[in-house]
C-alpha cells in the first residue's frame, strides 16, 4: 500500500524532473478545459471542474499506486453526476462522493482491488460504448446552441426535449462546434503526436468572443470563475439522507475503482510497470472525500490524460502534481481567460472525447467475439444508456460470470 511516489523519490534526480515539468504542464493545458467542460455537461457549476482536477488530481499523484496516473473529472462520471445532480442537488453530490471515498479507501485496506477481475472484459466495453453514447448526446444542446428547459438525466426523454427544441438552433454556435470537432479530428489524423485539443478550443474561443456574440460562454452562462479553491466544507449530511444516497455513493465508488485501476492497467503496458492496486484504491478514496469539500466532483484516474502524460516523458507522480498545481495557478491568474471558452467548442470537445472512449478502432475485433460475449456487450451497453450504470454492470457481470460457467460445465462434460 506504499505511495509510489515514495519509491520514486529514492531515485529522484534534476533531469527526471525536468521530464516531469514538460508533462505536467501538457497535461494541464489538456484538462483545464477538459475539466471545466466535464463539469457543465455534469449539470455542475465550471469551477467544480476545476476544483476536481486540483484536489483529486493532487492526491491520486501523491498517494496512489501508479508511477504516472492522472487524477481528475472524466467523461464517465457525467452520466452518473448529472443523475445525482438532478434528483438531489449539488449538496446530494457531495455527500455522495465523500461516502464513496470511504468506500473506496475501506476497498484498498481489504485489497478488493481484485475483484475488478471478475468483470469480464465485453461487460466493461459495452458500459464504456454506452457511456460514450450518452456523452455525446448530451452535448447536443450546448454544441447547436439550443435553447431548452433543464434537460432530463433519462436519455428517452431527454431525445424528445432536444428533438422538440430543434427550431431554436443558433447557426453560428452549430458552425463553432463542428468546426472544433473537425478541427481535433484533422490535428489527430496529420499530426497525432501533436495534442492540440486545447489550442482548437482557445482559437474557436477567440473567434467567438471577437466575432459571433450569440455563442455562449463558460461567463455569460455561469458568470465569473471564481480565482481560486473556496474554503473547505463539509456536506450536509443525517442519517436518513446519507441511507438515501447510498446507492450513488456505491455507484460513484464502484466506477471509480473500475476506471483508474482500468487507467492504471493501461499506463503499465505504456511504461513497462506494474502499478500496486490497493495503494490506487486509497488514493481514490482520499481523492474523493477530499474534492467535495472543495466543491468539486467525483475524481479517478483519466486514461487519455495518463496517456498524454506518458508521451510527453512524465515517468513518476511528481508529474501529476505539477499538473495539479499549475491548474491552481492557472484558476488564480487566469480565471478571465478560462472563462471566456465557448460552451459549443467545449460541446465538441467532449464529442470528440467520448468518440475516443469507445474505441472505434476495436470493432473489427469486437465483431469477431464469440456471439454471447457480442450479445453480453450490446446488452451492457442498450443497459447503460436506456436503464442505469449500476444495473448495467451488475446485470452484466452476472450473465457474463452465469454463461461463462455454463460454458466450463459443458467442457468439463465434454
Amino acid at each position: 500500500m506504499k505511495p509510489k511516489l515514495l519509491t520514486t523519490l529514492q531515485t529522484y534526480d534534476r533531469l527526471q524532473f525536468r521530464h516531469d515539468a514538460v508533462a505536467g504542464a501538457t497535461v494541464a493545458l489538456v484538462a483545464l478545459p477538459l475539466s471545466i467542460a466535464i463539469a457543465i455537461a455534469s449539470g455542475a457549476p465550471p469551477a467544480a471542474g476545476i476544483s476536481t482536477a486540483v484536489v483529486g488530481g493532487l492526491l491520486i499523484s501523491a498517494l496512489g499506486g501508479s508511477r504516472v496516473q492522472i487524477g481528475g473529472p472524466t467523461g464517465a462520471f457525467i452520466v452518473v453526476v448529472y443523475g445525482v445532480i438532478s434528483k438531489h442537488g449539488l449538496s446530494g453530490l457531495h455527500l455522495a462522493t465523500l461516502m464513496a471515498g470511504i468506500i473506496l479507501v475501506i476497498g484498498g485496506l481489504v485489497r478488493a482491488g481484485r475483484l475488478i477481475r471478475l468483470i469480464p472484459e465485453a461487460v466493461i466495453e459495452g458500459f464504456t460504448i454506452g457511456i460514450a453514447l450518452v456523452i455525446a448526446i448530451s452535448q447536443l444542446k450546448d454544441l447547436a446552441g439550443l435553447t431548452t428547459p433543464p434537460l432530463p438525466a433519462e436519455f428517452i426523454p431527454k431525445l424528445k426535449e432536444l428533438w422538440a427544441s430543434r427550431a431554436t438552433v443558433d447557426l453560428p454556435s452549430l458552425a463553432l462546434g463542428s468546426a472544433t470537432i473537425a478541427g481535433i479530428a484533422l490535428i489527430r489524423r496529420l499530426a497525432p503526436q501533436f495534442r492540440g485539443r486545447a489550442v482548437v478550443v482557445l482559437l474557436a474561443s477567440g473567434i467567438a468572443f471577437f466575432a459571433l456574440p450569440s455563442v455562449d460562454t463558460v461567463n455569460s452562462r455561469f458568470g465569473e470563475l471564481p480565482h481560486g479553491l473556496p474554503m473547505p466544507r463539509m456536506p450536509a449530511a443525517s442519517w436518513p439522507l446519507i441511507l438515501q444516497m447510498a446507492p450513488a455513493a456505491l455507484t460513484i465508488a464502484l466506477l471509480a475503482g473500475i476506471e483508474s485501476l482500468l487507467s492504471a492497467l493501461v499506463a503499465d503496458r505504456l511504461i513497462g510497470g506494474a502499478h500496486r492496486t490497493s495503494a490506487e484504491l486509497i488514493a481514490q478514496g482520499a481523492a474523493n472525500i477530499a474534492s467535495p469539500l472543495f466543491g468539486g466532483m467525483p475524481a479517478t484516474g483519466a486514461v487519455a490524460r495518463t496517456a498524454t502524460n506518458v508521451d510527453a516523458g512524465g515517468r513518476t507522480p511528481v508529474a501529476g502534481i505539477i499538473h495539479a498545481v499549475l491548474i491552481l495557478a492557472a484558476m488564480a491568474l487566469l480565471a478571465p481567460l478560462a472563462g471566456a471558452l465557448a460552451l459549443p467548442a467545449l460541446a465538441g470537445l467532449l464529442v470528440i472525447t467520448a468518440w475516443t472512449m469507445s474505441e472505434p478502432h476495436r470493432w473489427s475485433h469486437r465483431l469477431a467475439m464469440p456471439k454471447w460475449e457480442l450479445g453480453l456487450l450490446l446488452l451492457t451497453a442498450a443497459m447503460t444508456v436506456l436503464v442505469d450504470l449500476t444495473v448495467a454492470i451488475g446485470v452484466g457481470t452476472l450473465v457474463g460470470l452465469t454463461l461463462q460457467w455454463l460454458k466450463r460445465g459443458k467442457h468439463t462434460a465434454v
